[in-house]
């Protein structure tokens, strides 16, 4: 291993490969592959809490620098819901949370949302690096574009003016929210 390895502690898939795809200078692990097999109870109240958790029990498991996101969506008129809640909203997958949003956003007028990122890079050392990233939209009324994960059908991006998941991975990663902190945390590298 190089000195500019760093596992990823996640264990979904899509997020790993747009950290690999910010960060391509890094040698970025899967935690899997770093040998990290446990779950780490999301306990925290913000993003930023849950990313710390995380980064910190993989690198103390790994004994490597570990990078954790906690990521979510944030719907004005549902007073921020989901939030830290996004990827368990409804209990069930991605097809149950975005049927429970559009049910919770039935008839309402105001559907201005945004996604929140914050990453933690947690050192062997204790030491650590956060950084965050927004990207605003509005939530459509029904699913559009078959690209990306979660919520990116019903996102649409202000910056894109398109949904995520009519975007290519390229378009989102330019102005999504955890390319945005990605970036962020990059230059304070």
């Amino acid at each position: 291993m190089n000195r500019n390895t760093i596992v990823a502690a996640t264990g979904n898939a899509h997020k790993l490969k747009e950290i690999r795809a910010v960060l391509a200078q890094w040698e970025v692990l899967s935690q899997t592959e770093a040998g990290f097999r446990g779950e780490v109870e999301e306990t925290g109240v913000t993003f930023a809490e849950n990313a710390l958790l995380k980064a910190q029990a993989v690198c103390r498991a790994t004994g490597l620098p570990a990078l954790a996101d906690d990521s979510g969506l944030c719907v004005n008129a549902l007073g921020g819901a989901p939030g830290v809640y996004s990827a368990r909203y409804s209990g069930g997958g991605d097809a149950e949370n975005r049927a429970l949003l559009l049910k919770n956003l039935a008839g309402e007028a105001d559907r201005s949302a945004f996604f929140s990122c914050a990453l933690a890079l947690v050192f062997p050392d204790g030491k650590a690096i956060t950084a965050e990233g927004r990207t605003h939209g509005q939530i459509l009324t029904r699913e559009c574009g078959e690209n990306g994960f979660g919520y990116d059908s019903l996102f649409f991006s202000t910056d894109l003016q398109k949904s995520f998941g009519e975007a290519s991975e390229a378009e989102k990663n330019g102005v999504s929210h955890r390319g945005r902190a990605l970036r962020a945390l990059e230059k304070l590298l």
